[in-house]
């Protein structure tokens, strides 16, 4: 099967909203939030189910289905790879497993996307880039160029905000 069968797929067996909600232990219950939450950080659906008395850890799948939360918590993979290295000190892992985590870790964006060495921003380039007045504008009123900002975003980096910067 290919991506897009895949898609379509998921799509066509995503449970009815309504339906799902009417029936939902989890849409009803007073934590839902919390309950989401933990599921898209990574936490052990059995363990929450019985933290928060669910009957089992289906019920978390079926929720999570129902509701797309796997996407958020496939975004949000640097939290399982936060709690691996977290827990080096306390677990039994192998060296290699924990150092093979690190820079797991490190090549992942605030959005929760791969990218490469060669995909980071370097100030220095951006800065050489920069117009006469850009430049201009930048050391009389530290107001950086809307390019700017929109390069570094594009590997989950982020400049200072200034309230100012409307360019």
């Amino acid at each position: 099967m290919n991506a897009q069968t895949l898609a379509h797929t998921a799509e066509t067996n995503r449970p009815n909203p309504g339906r799902h909600a009417a029936k939902c232990g989890i849409c009803r219950h007073a934590q839902r939030e919390e309950i989401e939450e933990d599921f898209v950080a990574w936490r052990s659906p059995a363990r929450i189910a019985q933290e928060y008395r669910l009957g089992n850890r289906a019920c978390v799948y079926r929720h999570a289905r129902a509701t797309d939360l796997y996407a958020k918590r496939q975004r949000n993979i640097r939290a399982a790879l936060e709690r691996i290295i977290e827990q080096a000190e306390t677990v039994e892992a192998s060296a290699s497993s924990i150092v093979a985590a690190i820079p797991a870790y490190v090549n992942l964006n605030a959005r929760g996307e791969w990218f490469e060495a060669d995909q980071r921003v370097y100030l220095d380039e951006l800065f050489e880039r920069m117009s006469s007045e850009e430049y201009s504008t930048y050391a009389k009123e530290g107001i950086l160029p809307r390019w700017f900002h929109d390069a570094l975003a594009a590997v989950g980096a982020r400049a200072n905000e200034n309230k100012y910067d409307n360019q």
